[in-house]
């Protein structure tokens, strides 16, 4: 049985981990607004973005002059899986659920026969390095965009469309959370490069005119690079928001664990103390008796 003063120093030690994890609870959920309300924002021009692209890919007469990016390599046989995970833990299985859909979509495609390499953009995403030690192909260092701005997509999108123009990889998937609320963060799937077409898109578009001012290529080479980085964009906001709701909900549970386990030590301690008590009485009293 511990002593009363070792179960005083874990009753106090708990009591600070519970300040703690209270605090954070509280930053997470300040912060968490503003995270979800940037993340909805950008989720319409986002959405519209890919459908305009998708929309080209399935309408535009593919040749050899047509921009990489929306004919693509002519193969799929390399594969890049983006991997956008936060910095920081300690937000339950924020982070975990990421990097198993990753795990999974890689499981898929070996299956089918590619090669498979993973892009980690978030501190996190390096766990993957247990299941594929020889699959990492570049781990981006993502410490300065723990705020996203579009200058953080621009440059992770200007790093993968020069490796995809050098042809280190065929495909590229990015692996994100998308923020649905507090309690909920779905982990997302999305083919950012090339432009994904949608399933009998071609089939319905390949007909279809497409008009272009002032110049098709001038056009493609502006909107092709911008909507991988708002995509990338976007995934950020989204994982932004999902991180803090996460943290929230661990902190919360946290807390509340912390505080049935101070109880749980408190009964533990006076039982103790009094058991104490009650042998030296009898003591006392045998020694009387005694004499």
């Amino acid at each position: 049985m511990a002593s009363l003063k070792a179960l005083k120093g874990r009753i106090a030690s708990v009591k600070s981990t519970q300040k703690i994890t209270r605090a954070m609870k509280t930053v997470a959920a300040a912060k968490l607004r503003r995270a979800t309300e940037t993340a909805v924002a950008g989720r319409p021009y986002a959405q519209r973005l890919e459908q305009v692209m998708a929309s080209l890919a399935g309408k535009v007469v593919i040749g050899p002059q047509s921009p990489r990016l929306l004919a693509g390599t002519g193969s799929d046989q390399v594969h890049l899986i983006v991997i956008a995970t936060a910095e920081r833990g300690l937000a339950g299985g924020f982070n975990a659920n990421i990097v198993k859909l990753a795990r999974r979509k890689a499981e898929a495609l070996e299956a089918d026969g590619k090669t498979v390499l993973f892009y980690l953009a978030g501190r996190k995403g390096r766990v993957i390095r247990r299941f594929y030690p020889k699959g990492v192909h570049h781990d981006r260092d993502m410490s300065e965009a723990r705020n996203p701005a579009f200058v953080h997509a621009r440059a992770l999108a200007d790093d993968l469309i020069a490796r995809y123009e050098a042809g280190e990889y065929d495909v590229a998937h990015l692996i994100y959370s998308t923020f649905r609320s507090a309690l909920v963060q779905e982990p997302t799937e999305q083919q950012i490069i090339p432009v994904a077409i949608p399933a009998g898109g071609a089939a319905t578009g390949t007909n279809a005119a497409v008009e272009y001012e002032p110049d098709e290529e001038e056009i493609l080479a502006t909107l092709l690079p911008r909507n991988v980085a708002i995509q990338i964009y976007r995934a950020m906001l989204e994982n932004n928001a999902g991180f803090y709701g996460a943290q929230m909900n661990a902190m919360d549970n946290a807390t509340r664990n912390a505080g049935d386990m101070i109880q749980r030590l408190s009964i533990q301690y006076n039982r103790t103390r009094q058991a104490a008590i009650t042998k030296e009485l009898i003591e006392i009293i045998s020694g009387a008796e005694a004499l």
